[in-house]
């Protein structure tokens, strides 16, 4: 199926999200976590991705996790990511419990597409300390996709993970998913990519954003994914296409945050001060713009 129909379905088959001028997101997106090996392409960025969210926690956001947020593909034991990345876990459950997470999934973690897989890892684990189940996200369902939409002017927002259609990422997936977990796993450790990956390949990334472009147009929505792992926030004659980025670059993260009903793009990243002291900031590098500005693409 092409990403046209794919992101049609996708769109048809979301859950929707009320929001008003008083609600707060914010979408990251394709973070990889992994076991804390050496081919944990996470680690390099967990205290910043651990620094923001206690920012936004307290902040009264609500997470929306765009997809791979767990790298299953190469890490397949989620028990072992969770142990990895407990302080990441104990903070995303604080969102849970708050009822502000929302977990969508992608193709490095499509597994959790089956409810059994989700019942089974996602809802609780057992703690070997205190020798009982602990609850972590019980009665979680993530999503292929949800739309936001606004209560007060009906405008909607598609927001997925973006590998719908991308024929060896959706239809093939297993096939990817046996490369990357038995080759590509381990070239990483020593700096190569694996081609055929539209984060990696610029012809390919290039052709999935053109098809998410024919999308909006013709249905006049916006849309705001991950996948290619490039940032993407739109220029005033540009359709209204907005890709949160990755969470594994080495020169920091970037993240969509909507506030106020405005829309922007912000960057996570450490810096170091006069004196050598090393501080974690957030820099808004595109944005603000009212979500108003795209009123004319909304239903």
């Amino acid at each position: 199926m092409k990403t046209f129909s794919r992101l049609t379905q996708a769109y048809d088959e979301a859950t929707i999200i009320p929001f008003n001028k008083d609600s707060k997101f914010i979408f990251f997106s394709d973070t990889h976590r992994g076991n804390d090996s050496v081919s944990d392409e996470f680690t390099r960025n967990q205290h910043i991705f651990l620094h923001a969210l206690n920012y936004y926690y307290n902040r009264d956001y609500t997470y929306v996790e765009v997809g791979d947020g767990d790298e299953l593909w190469e890490h397949p034991q989620f028990k072992h990511i969770r142990l990895a990345h407990k302080d990441v876990f104990k903070v995303m459950k604080k969102f849970y419990d708050d009822d502000r997470l929302l977990l969508l999934y992608g193709n490095h973690n499509i597994y959790l597409k089956s409810q059994k897989y989700v019942e089974e890892n996602l809802y609780c684990f057992y703690d070997e300390y205190e020798e009982k189940d602990i609850d972590l996200f019980p009665g979680i369902t993530p999503h292929e996709s949800i739309v936001l939409r606004s209560e007060d002017s009906g405008q909607e927002i598609l927001v997925l993970h973006g590998h719908q259609g991308d024929l060896m990422n959706d239809k093939l997936w297993r096939v990817s998913m046996f490369f990357s977990r038995y080759f590509w796993r381990f070239m990483h450790v020593v700096g190569f990519k694996n081609p055929s990956s539209p984060a990696v390949n610029l012809y390919k990334r290039h052709r999935v954003e053109k098809r998410y472009s024919k999308w909006i147009e013709k249905h006049k929505t916006m849309l705001i994914c991950g996948h290619t792992h490039r940032p993407r926030f739109p220029k005033h004659n540009e359709l209204p296409y907005f890709n949160t980025g990755c969470c594994t670059n080495t020169r920091g993260m970037p993240g969509i945050e909507i506030i106020n009903n405005e829309i922007l793009m912000v960057d996570w990243r450490v810096y170091a001060d006069d004196d050598g002291v090393m501080h974690i900031k957030r820099s808004v590098v595109r944005g603000p713009e009212p979500l108003e500005r795209y009123e004319m693409f909304s239903k």
